[in-house]
């Protein structure tokens, strides 16, 4: 019995291998530039190797973190706006690794998307590679799933693993104390969470995401996608100064849930919401969404997406160190008896 066979292929059943193959090239230089002492492979490998005595660690404690990026993904998809959610995956865990007072090392990125349109994901992956640029962090490897029948056509999902590393006993938070100093560290907009309210409201203004926002000269779909800040490198400059106690990343929870993960048992904080202003991206939420002062400050960063806890005496040089470095700083408050967030002043 003689006869060819027409067999069915990956690709008839919508995984394209050539495209994750491709894409993979397209990257290698992206990922080239994140590079640092320790990488010891590039991508392609089964697994990536890193030498932590390379990094310059005599003896480190490894702390890793991973996140994604929420629903703020779904402005992305349907705006197209895909450039600067990179940049997000990146920050919402290289900003959770320094908190713990270790400096980022390495990242791991994970892209799933039903059909892989290369095009949509190299501009992707370049902004995680620039998110990793910006924190001193080696883009080492990662995975893309193209998985037909799971997302809808364009749709794609990002989640992002970060290791860094510390010397043994430098770890934070330590010595937290009654009176240390709150310094609170502008965020960029929204970041990266509480976007299902943020698309909530957008549905009630009536507004598209092409339509120029109320806040800003740009579309509101872009002004939305503001990529979350990187605090990696100036926050490191200030533990290394001396006088950092505590570092608290105001992501979901906002500044009422994120700061008492940070402090001692039996101490709170009083911050006084009349330090700084309150941006007009959030003052047109609560606006539109008609939101109370509290449901604010437990859903957004309120425009402060860092909390530095440092001793009274040296508040002046580290707040001065951070604006050299290019934060914008405001005292916000200090550290007392009690527990939870005490607030002062009005935020609305």
């Amino acid at each position: 019995m003689s006869g060819s066979k027409n067999g069915i292929t990956y690709a008839d059943a919508g995984v394209d291998i050539d495209a994750g193959n491709a894409l993979v090239e397209r990257i290698k230089p992206a990922a080239k530039r994140t590079s640092r002492p320790g990488v010891m492979s590039g991508l392609g490998g089964f697994g990536a190797l890193f030498d932590l005595k390379g990094a310059g660690y005599n003896d480190p404690i490894l702390v890793a973190a991973t996140d994604g990026v929420g629903t703020k993904l779904r402005i992305a998809i349907d705006t197209g706006v895909v450039e600067g959610v990179g940049i997000d995956l990146v920050a919402m865990c290289v900003n959770d690794l320094v908190c713990q007072g270790a400096e980022p090392l390495f990242f791991l990125d994970y892209f799933a998307t039903g059909k892989l349109e290369t095009d949509t994901a190299v501009r992707i992956i370049e902004g995680i590679a620039s998110g990793c640029e910006q924190s001193g962090c080696a883009l080492i490897g990662g995975e893309t799933a193209e998985m037909p029948g799971m997302y809808p056509a364009g749709d794609f999902d990002l989640a992002g693993f970060a290791v860094g590393a510390m010397e043994r006993g430098s770890d934070l938070p330590s010595g937290v104390a009654e009176g240390d100093v709150l310094l609170g560290l502008a965020s960029d907009g929204v970041h990266s969470n509480g976007y299902s309210l943020v698309r909530r409201i957008v549905e009630m203004s009536g507004l598209g995401w092409e339509d120029k926002a109320p806040f800003s000269s740009r579309a509101l779909g872009a002004a939305l996608l503001t990529p979350t800040r990187l605090y990696v490198q100036p926050v490191l400059q200030a533990v290394r100064a001396g006088g950092v106690h505590a570092l608290a990343h105001i992501t979901g929870g906002g500044l009422t849930e994120n700061l008492p993960r940070v402090l001692p048992e039996g101490m709170g904080a009083t911050i006084d919401l009349d330090a700084w202003e309150l941006p007009g991206v959030f003052q047109w939420l609560a606006q539109v969404g008609g939101m109370e002062q509290s449901e604010m400050l437990k859903t957004f960063n309120c425009g402060i997406g860092m909390i530095v806890v440092c001793a009274a005496d040296q508040a002046d040089a580290l707040s001065a160190l951070l604006t050299e470095a290019g934060e914008t700083v405001a005292r916000i408050g200090t550290v007392g008896a009690g527990e939870g967030v005490r607030y002062t002043g009005t935020l609305l």
